[in-house]
């Protein structure tokens, strides 16, 4: 069985249009057999990395000095076999969701080399995690307001070299509900969102229309632009 943990970044958690998105993704991961386990990390206590000396790398790999719920986490993700980064848009991402990525350090192996010109390393031997998937929301209108997220999740990837298995991407995904209850456009989205975890466990990998439907704009530019301009 398929296990994953998908660590959702949003303050407004469970309330917030990451998990609109994230809620599906992950039943389509369940419904294929996967073995899914979610957190929010505004429920959790995990605080900035201070260890400027590197103490998982250098003092004793493997172990982060910091003791908060962190070190919660630290074993599940090691069981793990994929990884799901669930955020919004900030700039780049939510505080919390920051120090979540920064606090994976001591997964990773005290061990650098060089593979196609960048310096990269591994996960620790008993880390399980074969994939790096990232479900992020938006609120403007294009897809390449998420570049800069998209990339940290494929670099983290990259550095612990294992597979960046794509992103589901919703921009302006506020758009998806009107007066609380989700659009008929929306609940397309939705669908694709579900197919999209479904297709990750069960095939392997992410269908490229299945993503394309997630991310289907839902308004044309201009017209998002005048809601967000209506004020001046």
């Amino acid at each position: 069985m398929t296990k994953a943990i998908a660590i959702n970044g949003s303050p407004a958690m469970e309330k917030g249009n990451t998990a609109m998105i994230l809620t599906p993704f992950i039943q389509g991961m369940e419904d294929a057999g996967g073995d899914v386990e979610l957190f929010h990390v505004g429920r959790l206590k995990i605080k900035p990395c201070t260890c400027g000396e590197m103490y998982c790398w250098y003092e004793k790999p493997g172990e982060c000095c910091i003791k908060d719920d962190m070190q919660l986490l630290y074993p599940k993700l090691r069981e793990a076999d994929i990884l799901v980064l669930a955020t919004p848009v900030y700039i780049p991402l939510p505080g919390g969701m920051q120090n979540v990525v920064n606090r994976l350090c001591p997964l990773i192996q005290p061990f650098l080399e060089t593979r196609e010109g960048r310096t990269r390393a591994r996960f620790h031997k008993d880390v399980a995690i074969r994939k790096i998937v990232l479900v992020a929301t938006g609120g403007w209108w294009e897809i390449g307001n998420f570049g800069t997220v998209v990339r940290i999740a494929e670099e983290l990837a990259e550095d612990a070299s294992v597979e960046f298995a794509g992103a589901v991407l919703r921009p302006h995904a506020f758009l998806m509900k009107t007066k609380g209850q989700t659009t008929e456009e929306g609940e397309v989205v939705l669908s694709a969102a579900k197919r999209a975890g479904y297709e990750l466990v069960q095939e392997g990998q992410m269908n490229e229309d299945t993503l394309d439907r997630v991310s289907r704009p839902l308004i044309s530019q201009e017209a998002l632009r005048r809601r967000y301009n209506k004020a001046l």
